[in-house]
C-alpha cells in the first residue's frame, strides 16, 4: 500500500493526490462517455414515450448522442481541470463591468478564463441538446400528420419547428451573455432605444416576409404538396418557411419566393381546380364542302361531350377564314387532374378528332402559295410552279 505521503508531494503546485483525481476523473469520463450518453438519452426518451412510438427510440438516440456525449466530455475536463491548482493565478487581462453607472476594471486570472471558456461551451451544449429534442418532437409530429389526410398539419410542424429553434437561439444567445460574460441582459434590451428602432427598419422586409408566413398559416391560400403559379413561376409548394416559401418547378428546380410576394401576388392554386382545359385552332382546307365543315364539328362536339373524362363545358365553333385554311376553335375542359393521365386522354381526343376530319372529306391546311397568270404555262412549267404551290 502506498503511504499517504507520497500523494502528499507537491510538483509544480500540485500535490500527487490531484494529478491522480485529474487523469482518474479524465480517463473514466472518456472511456464511459459513449455509454452513459446513450443511458441519457433512453432516460430522455422516456418522457417522450407516451406520444411517440417504441420505433422512435432509436431516432431519438441518433439525435442526442452526440450533443450528449458532448455535454459529458466537457464537464468531465471542466471536473478534472478544476481538481489542480494553476501556478499562474495573475490576471492575464482586464474587462470592464458597468457597475451602477461606473465601469470597474476586473482583473481575469487563468483560471477564471478556463471555468469562461469551460462555462460557455457547456451552455453551447446544453441548447444544442434542447435544439435536438425540437428536432425529435417535430420528426414525431411529421410522422403523425402524415398519418392524417389533412396536409396543412405537415404545413405548420416544419414552421413551428423553426419558430421554437429560434426561440432557443434568442434564449441561449442572452443566456451566453449573461452568464459568462456578466452582462445585465434586462439593462441590455432596454437600452437599445433608437438602436433597436434602427434594427427594426433595417429588419422591415425580413418582419414583413414573417408576417406574410403567420399570414399563410392563417388564411391558407395553399398547402405543402399544392401545384401553384405566382409570378410565373409554376410548381409544388415543399416547404414554407419563416422568410420564404419554396416551390419545385416543372424542370425540378427550386424556387425560392419571399413570403410577401406570395400574398401580395396573384396567387392560382392549380390544385384546387376541377378540371384542365384544352384548347387549339384546327385548319382545315377551302376544299371542304359546308356540309362538310357543319358535320366535323357536330361530330367533334359529340365527342368532347361524350367523353368519360370530359364535362358539358366544351365548344366546337366555325371561328373564322384564315390565310390558309378555314378555322374552327375547339375548346374543351377534362376532368382528370392526374399530368400524365390527362396528356393520354387529351392525345386519344386529338386523334379522334383527325380521323373525324379524315371521314368526312375533308383535310388539315397548311400554308401555301398561289400563283396566277395570263398566259398558258408549260407542261414542265406547271410542275415546277405545283411544286413552289405545295412549299
Amino acid at each position: 500500500m502506498l503511504d499517504s505521503a507520497f500523494f502528499d508531494q507537491i510538483f509544480w503546485g500540485n500535490t500527487v493526490k490531484a494529478y491522480c483525481l485529474f487523469g482518474g476523473i479524465l480517463f473514466f469520463g472518456l472511456i464511459f462517455k459513449r455509454i452513459v450518453s446513450k443511458l441519457l438519452s433512453k432516460l430522455l426518451f422516456k418522457l417522450f414515450e407516451r406520444f411517440s412510438q417504441p420505433s422512435h427510440d432509436q431516432a431519438f438516440v441518433a439525435l442526442l448522442i452526440k450533443p450528449i456525449e458532448s455535454f459529458i466530455l466537457l464537464s468531465t475536463l471542466y471536473l478534472s481541470i478544476n481538481q489542480l491548482k494553476h501556478p499562474l493565478e495573475v490576471a492575464i487581462f482586464h474587462y470592464s463591468k458597468l457597475v451602477g453607472k461606473v465601469k470597474e476594471q476586473i482583473p481575469v486570472s487563468i483560471g477564471d478564463f478556463i471555468d469562461r471558456i469551460f462555462l460557455f461551451l457547456i451552455i453551447l451544449s446544453v441548447f444544442w441538446i434542447i435544439l435536438r429534442i425540437i428536432d425529435f418532437i417535430s420528426h414525431v409530429l411529421l410522422y403523425k400528420a402524415s398519418l392524417t389526410e389533412n396536409k396543412s398539419d405537415d404545413q405548420l410542424v416544419p414552421f413551428l419547428k423553426e419558430l421554437f429553434k429560434t426561440l432557443v437561439i434568442f434564449i441561449g444567445f442572452f443566456t451566453l451573455l449573461g452568464f459568462v460574460f456578466e452582462v445585465n441582459v434586462l439593462t441590455l434590451i432596454t437600452g437599445l432605444g433608437i438602436g433597436g428602432i434602427a434594427i427594426a427598419l433595417a429588419a422591415k422586409e425580413s418582419l414583413e416576409n414573417l408576417i406574410g408566413s403567420f399570414t399563410i398559416f392563417l388564411d391558407k391560400p395553399f398547402t405543402v404538396g399544392d401545384l401553384v403559379k405566382v409570378d410565373g413561376v409554376e410548381g409544388t409548394i415543399e416547404k414554407v418557411g419563416f422568410r420564404s416559401t419554396r416551390i419545385r418547378t416543372a424542370e425540378k428546380t427550386m424556387a425560392t419566393i419571399p413570403n410577401r410576394g406570395m400574398i401580395d401576388g396573384v396567387l392560382e392554386n392549380l390544385s384546387l381546380r376541377n378540371s384542365r382545359k384544352v384548347g387549339f385552332i384546327i385548319g382545315l382546307t377551302y376544299e371542304t364542302k359546308p356540309a362538310s365543315l357543319k358535320k366535323i364539328i357536330s361530330e367533334i362536339q359529340e365527342l368532347i361531350n361524350q367523353h368519360a373524362a370530359t364535362n358539358q363545358d366544351g365548344n366546337v365553333s366555325f371561328k373564322s377564314f384564315g390565310d390558309s385554311g378555314l378555322n374552327v376553335e375547339v375548346n374543351y375542359f377534362v376532368t382528370e387532374l392526374n399530368f400524365l393521365n390527362f396528356l393520354n386522354i387529351r392525345q386519344e381526343i386529338n386523334l379522334e378528332i383527325m380521323d373525324i376530319v379524315l371521314r368526312n372529306n375533308s383535310d388539315f391546311a397548311y400554308p401555301t402559295q398561289r400563283l396566277i397568270s395570263d398566259r398558258p404555262l408549260a407542261a414542265n412549267e406547271e410542275k415546277a410552279v405545283g411544286n413552289d404551290a405545295i412549299d
